[in-house]
């Protein structure tokens, strides 16, 4: 395991490993390493000769500054568990690295693929954090691969869509989102949960849950969304969104005649969480 901070060092490394041809992997996190991230690692590691992880918190897609202060940040630990699961390299800049002085260029996705959903309730800025972030990396390292996990399915979205329009050599993979046993979708946030906020946060779930129901009992999507808004109201939790939309385009869903991705987004005491499931509308008939 082999931890470099500069992209210069970044490039130099991997650069060795592709002119022998080894088959480089990117698993980009913000470190707070949990079993969702670990389980990218190990797909990566499957699919790769050199696994590079990435723990960088990204300072550019948070919009509110106390989120990004109270963001878990646990380096040694995410170093042991990146090694643990197959990473080869950690790739941990400081934010000027990434940002220096001057720096004047970003990386913006239109239409509602960023305008929706998260980027509606956090601003334009928070994707075109993303955007600009991952592409920096992609361009970076060259990775053959990188993976990202399905439980943020509009970011994976955005990035599928910086990879098309900028033409970047990359293939993108999705892992599934891994949760904990009582249906919690792992999150490095989860952690800033109370004990009492734990319980409530089970309502997201469970609230997706609620919409495959009704979906398998044949609701149309109104009436499938307000199954989950249900779930979510009996558990005392606001949602900032409960939407049905496509799984590619995220444009809204109005009838269940095909798989539809159903997102929530909700403060469950101070912690923002989200989840989202594959709604398919057939799959209990």
């Amino acid at each position: 395991m082999r931890i470099v901070r500069t992209v210069a060092e970044l490039r130099e490394t991997v650069g060795a490993h592709r002119a022998a041809g080894r088959r480089i992997g990117l698993v980009p996190t913000m470190g707070a390493l949990h079993e969702g991230h670990l389980s990218l690692i190990r797909a990566a590691r499957a699919g790769s000769d050199v696994v590079v992880v990435s723990v960088f918190v990204n300072p550019t897609q948070f919009d509110d500054p106390a989120d990004l202060a109270a963001y878990p940040r646990a380096e040694d630990a995410d170093v042991a568990l990146a090694a643990s699961a197959g990473a080869d390299l950690v790739f941990a800049p400081e934010a000027p690295e990434l940002y220096p002085s001057g720096y004047a260029t970003t990386v913006t996705v239109t239409g509602p693929v960023t305008e929706t959903l998260e980027g509606a309730e956090r601003g334009r800025g928070h994707f075109d954090g993303v955007a600009t972030v991952v592409a920096k990396l992609l361009v970076a390292v060259a990775p053959d691969a990188a993976w990202f996990g399905a439980k943020d399915a509009q970011q994976v979205v955005v990035v599928r869509r910086v990879v098309a329009d900028l033409g970047l050599p990359v293939r993108i993979e999705v892992g599934p989102t891994v949760r904990e046993p009582d249906g919690l979708a792992m999150s490095s946030r989860n952690v800033r949960l109370s004990p009492d906020d734990r319980v409530r946060a089970l309502a997201l779930s469970r609230a997706l849950r609620a919409v495959q129901g009704a979906a398998d009992d044949g609701a149309d999507a109104a009436t499938a969304r307000d199954a989950g808004l249900k779930e979510l109201a009996t558990a005392g939790v606001a949602p900032e969104y409960l939407a049905l939309a496509d799984p590619d385009t995220l444009e809204p869903v109005a009838t269940l005649d095909r798989p539809a991705l159903a997102l929530v987004a909700a403060r469950v005491g101070e912690v923002r969480l989200i989840d989202n499931l594959l709604i398919d509308p057939f799959g209990a008939r």
